[in-house]
């Protein structure tokens, strides 16, 4: 049986034949571990006396994007990430500066602290961020955790965090940014709500569906809605939802985009694996990563892996998924064409191609801990649903 959330972000199926073995996750703070790897040879370079100043990020009950923000407001020290962590790990990961200098600062705060690391004579890219290793506790696990071995066994599908977790809205709010709703765009981003989210939450944006109720909405608007706040407060000036929407961080903006172009890619998995289409194996034809990560066609060679289209506007309709992805687009009421954007130019997306399946490195199982490695963009939870098999992945921890 297939949970409610899972396909509502498009994950329609398993692809283990493990049964499961219960428990929970994230039950404190620091049984939910992530650390980031890059390349030897960028660590390698991380020596000289002056330069881009690289650091070891370490956080914890803040996402990255959060902690680099209130690093440049209270110590005016801007810095980048080669990923985004989000605040429900304990996580270790490199930020630098994009400027050369020669000073290093240590900050020691009570979600995240900095640790210097040296400097590199080039900013680190995000093509050297390899991967993360995550070392994750489950709570009531039976003894069958020991037993899973199909870690080599499961789909590439984008992770709960993606959608929202709690409140699945970023693809929703992807789709009327594509679809050119803009106006139902910030509707969802104030007003949307969910069976899982709290109470509060929940009172607090049926009180924002009400437009002329927003004055009265921001005056009670919590620390954690930044977003909304910026919308609502341009929502209250303007009334103009593009306006609304190009206030938020553009980041933010691509990234509404992006997680209803990782829905679609889910719903993808699903019904290509549901039609019997080989998903772990590439064949004749397919487009695959080879080890250096470059992107090609299948030349037999064992180390490819096959990738699967990742729909924008110069989409490559060239594969055996292309019936697929076409009666998703047909289904969603849009074409790939759609994801050039006129009127907000700078969320526009191209596409591209993403593995299909999941590269587990170092998988180990020690009583109820378990540790492996991840291909960069690949999600642990997607790992841990294999294992787990909850029946309610959210109040399971996911």
């Amino acid at each position: 049986m297939i949970p409610k959330i899972d396909s509502e972000i498009g994950i329609l199926t398993y692809t283990t034949d493990f049964s499961g073995c219960g428990g929970t996750i994230r039950n404190q703070k620091d049984d939910f571990n992530v650390s980031e790897l890059i390349t030897e040879k960028a660590h390698s370079k991380i020596c000289l006396d002056s330069g881009f100043a690289v650091y070891k990020l370490q956080k914890n009950g803040i996402d990255t994007t959060h902690a680099l923000n209130e690093i440049f407001k209270k110590h005016g020290i801007r810095l980048k990430s080669l990923g985004l962590k989000d605040a429900s790990a304990v996580t270790e990961q490199f930020v630098f500066t994009t400027y050369k200098t020669n000073q290093h600062f240590e900050i020691n705060e009570s979600k995240y602290n900095l640790k210097k690391l040296g400097f590199t004579d080039k900013v680190l890219s995000k093509k050297e961020m390899v991967g993360n290793h995550f070392r994750i506790k489950i709570d009531g696990a039976s003894n069958e955790l020991a037993k899973f071995n199909e870690f080599d066994k499961i789909l590439n599908f984008y992770g709960y965090q993606r959608f929202g977790s709690r409140r699945p809205v970023t693809h929703r709010i992807g789709r009327s940014l594509i679809q050119k709703d803009f106006a139902g765009a910030v509707d969802l981003l104030l007003s949307f709500t969910s069976e899982y989210d709290k109470d509060e939450n929940t009172k607090l944006r049926e009180l924002m569906d009400d437009k002329s109720k927003y004055p009265e909405a921001l005056k009670i608007i919590p620390k954690g809605m930044d977003l909304e706040k910026i919308a609502l407060k341009e929502m209250i000036e303007h009334g103009d939802p593009v306006k609304a929407l190009r206030a938020l961080p553009l980041s933010i903006r691509r990234f509404f985009v992006q997680a209803y172009q990782s829905y679609i890619f889910n719903r993808t998995l699903s019904m290509s694996l549901d039609a019997g289409e080989e998903l772990f194996s590439p064949q004749s034809d397919d487009v695959c990563y080879n080890k250096n990560g470059e992107l090609g066609k299948f030349e037999n060679d064992p180390l490819q892996r096959l990738s699967i289209p990742f729909v924008g506007y110069s989409y490559y309709k060239k594969t055996r998924f292309h019936y697929y992805i076409e009666k998703i687009l047909r289904d969603e009421g849009i074409t790939h064409k759609d994801f050039f954007s006129k009127e907000i130019q700078e969320i526009s997306s191209e596409g591209g191609f993403r593995n299909s399946s999941i590269k587990c490195d170092d998988y180990e199982v020690k009583d109820n801990i378990v540790s492996f490695s991840l291909s960069r963009g690949s999600f642990a939870t997607i790992v841990l649903r294999e294992i787990i098999k909850p029946e309610n992945p959210l109040t399971s921890g996911f």
